[in-house]
């Protein structure tokens, strides 16, 4: 390749070699230019030159119309906002009171109801004392007037007031906020550590790889002795939006046909969806695919009683690996060529598992938020355990079991709300290995309304807490490293599912507030803004898209943080409802190529004679009339949206605070205050899930 000559560096550079040229023409008519160097001639004009009082004029008016259009899009927002609560609120209009059988949801409503009772009180008392000149409390060492200082009956009772909080209050609440800090720290530094460990990663380019094609064979009547039995399960409960996208994807997977076997588990309690999931089962199975529907009489155990029951059929003895997937997922063709050559040579390796893409995370900004958080734990933390530790939760979908991991780690079993974790955990102990594929990914949905999110992740945390309390003595007494043990018991199970929800709702939803009403034990603004934003920015790296959330974000995971305490308590102390299952509520989307897809094969499949086998006439016309009445049963259900009295309740003693934080001119914690209130207030009337325009 020819070097590349380039002189306008040289051109450019401001600088003036020999003498400055005088050109003298003997024509009187020509003139005499003096040129002092040679890019004199060539320098740009100033910016500034130019403009005149019209130009300047228009840039004013137009940057004027953007702030009247800013004032006016938030003026409308306030609007729109004082509209909602008037509506659901007030008038109750639409609207439904959400039930409290989640936990002891009523017991921690009344200690919420009691701090709010109490704050505003104690607001009463400060703005009278603030009128009447007592600003004691804005002097830091909280100066204690003389007895002959006092003026009447109430300054007496306000100064006794601020000497019973100095010496009785303040010691506890500083006690509760330090210990509540320091968990923060720790916990801090251990998202901090698997940063770290994900850029080490991301660095180094580690992640399993497949040595070879383990699939390439010359022969072709002996190729399909390279591919393993692979059993794919599906398991289902009333889940009319999805089950037809979940099959057809999995029935699409390439994969030798008799080196498969498709069950569809469906525990529906409803006729009519049996017989539209029997009906899709049929139209794949009259297409030439190894698949069976299993539907159990006695439904007992959840989801892990259905994937028991269907993991004891005879049948299911000639298998090697198991694939589940639940029934909003919808696995690319070539899932499984992915996944099981990982465990070719790999004896120790018990499970593959795969990561979630959301076909509805743009939806609204309930969506947005969720995937903001499953994207740091599939991107951080399943990746950074599984590449150091070979150990992380199974995510209970997406994934690839080796059978005799299973069978040998107890099998599944219905004890608690998380079969998924459970199984892991006992994998674990018996010595099997996992692997995290970052890069095999599968499409599913996120819940899209706050009810089902919020009933979504009671359960993801009660459940890890029954867990526990089963665990613990056989995580102590087998036969792993201790270094694994202090990981399972400390990391796994305490740091990262008892200690991030108890610090979360004690430090900003209960001390915080408090200490505006006893500055003594107020907390540093390091604890209140700049920590919590340093890791919410940690959190939202691996979806760089979601930037303009951060403060969203960091705001509504302290309000999810109510939710969280009062599952943790549950599953803890077996309280409530710790052991309720309740199905995830879909919403049956599909992608753009999904779509595509699917209408190109309908396309092709309309101008075909379908050949029904193994059905009688009289099924036939009992399926054609249920696909009839489902079609004409699609009517448009009006939405009706909950009040969630713990939420709003703490929406309203984070306002008071806010309001006392004002007589004290405390103004990162004011700002703090008010927009936490105000996501409160929006999570309370149901508003977060509402669609984006």
């Amino acid at each position: 390749m020819a070097p590349r000559l380039d002189f306008s560096n040289w051109w450019a550079k401001d600088t003036r070699k020999g003498n400055p040229v005088v050109v003298t023409m003997e024509n009187p008519n020509f003139s005499v230019v003096e040129i002092d160097g040679p890019d004199s001639a060539f320098r740009p004009v100033e910016k500034s030159r130019g403009k005149n009082a019209k130009q300047v004029t228009w840039v004013l008016l137009l940057k004027a119309n953007r702030a009247v259009c800013c004032v006016a899009w938030l003026a409308t927002v306030l609007w729109a906002l004082l509209g909602a609560i008037k509506k659901r609120l007030i008038h109750r209009q639409g609207v439904t009171l959400a039930s409290e059988k989640l936990g002891k949801g009523k017991l921690l409503f009344r200690v919420i109801r009691v701090f709010l009772v109490t704050a505003l009180a104690i607001l009463a008392f400060e703005v009278v004392a603030y009128l009447q000149g007592w600003h004691y409390f804005n002097n830091p060492s909280l100066h204690i007037p003389k007895t002959s200082d006092l003026e009447g009956v109430l300054h007496i009772v306000y100064v006794a007031w601020l000497r019973f909080r100095a010496d009785y209050i303040a010691p506890l609440i500083q006690a509760l906020s330090k210990f509540c800090v320091l968990l923060f720290l720790i916990q801090s530094a251990d998202r901090m550590v698997l940063c770290l460990g994900c850029l080490w990663i991301k660095y180094k380019k580690i992640k399993p790889r497949i040595v070879g094609d383990p699939f390439k064979s010359d022969d072709l009547e002996g190729s399909g002795y390279e591919y393993p039995m692979v059993l794919v399960q599906i398991p289902m409960c009333n889940e009319k939006e999805v089950y037809e996208q979940s099959i057809s994807a999995v029935c699409q997977l390439d994969w030798p046909k008799d080196r498969i076997l498709i069950q569809v588990l469906d525990d529906s309690d409803d006729e009519s969806i049996q017989w539209l999931i029997k009906a899709e089962v049929t139209k794949w199975s009259q297409r030439g695919i190894n698949i069976i529907y299993r539907h159990r009489l006695v439904r007992t155990g959840y989801k892990a009683g259905n994937l028991k029951s269907a993991m004891g059929c005879d049948y299911v003895k000639g298998y090697e690996f198991v694939a589940i997937f639940d029934a909003d997922f919808q696995p690319n063709p070539d899932f499984l060529k992915q996944t099981v050559p990982h465990f070719k040579d790999n004896p120790e390796l018990g499970l593959v598992q795969a990561r979630w893409s959301f076909v509805n995370k743009d939806e609204n900004l309930l969506t947005r938020l969720q995937n903001i958080n499953l994207c740091f734990h599939f991107e951080v933390e399943q990746q950074v355990n599984g590449v150091f530790l070979n150990f992380f939760g199974f995510n209970g979908t997406a994934g690839v079991w080796r059978i005799k991991a299973l069978e040998e780690s107890g099998g599944w079993l219905e004890r608690t709300t998380v079969e998924d974790m459970d199984i892991a955990v006992r994998a674990h102990l018996n010595g099997w290995k996992f692997i995290f594929l970052n890069d095999v990914k599968v499409l599913c949905e996120v819940p899209e309304s706050y009810e089902a999110y919020r009933k979504q992740q009671h359960r993801w945390h009660s459940g890890p807490m029954q867990l526990f309390r089963l665990c613990l003595p056989a995580i102590i007494t087998s036969k792993i490293s201790v270094c694994k043990k202090a990981n399972m018991i400390l990391l796994f199970f305490l740091l990262r599912k008892l200690i991030l929800p108890f610090y979360s709702f004690t430090l900003f939803c209960i001390i915080l507030p408090l200490t505006m009403f006893v500055p003594e034990a107020e907390l540093p603004v390091w604890v209140i803004c700049y920590v919590p934003v340093f890791m919410s920015f940690l959190n939202i790296l691996p979806a760089p898209k979601s930037f303009p959330f951060i403060v969203p974000y960091l705001l509504f995971e302290n309000t999810m943080s109510v939710t969280k305490f009062n599952a943790m308590v549950s599953g803890l102390f077996q309280l409530g409802s710790s052991y309720e299952w309740v199905v995830t509520k879909k919403a049956g989307r599909s992608s753009e190529s999904d779509l595509l897809a699917v209408a190109e094969k309908d396309s092709k499949t309309m101008n075909q004679p379908q050949i029904y086998r193994g059905a009688s006439e009289s099924d036939l016309s009992e399926l054609n009339q249920i696909k009839e009445q489902k079609e004409a049963a699609q009517v448009p259900v009006k939405k009706v949206n909950k009040i969630y009295r713990k939420e709003l309740a703490l929406a309203f003693l984070l306002l008071t605070a806010s309001v006392r934080s004002l007589l004290s001119a405390q103004g990162v914690h004011f700002y703090f205050l008010l927009f936490q209130g105000v996501t409160f207030l929006l999570v309370g009337l149901d508003l977060i899930g509402e669609q984006m325009s």
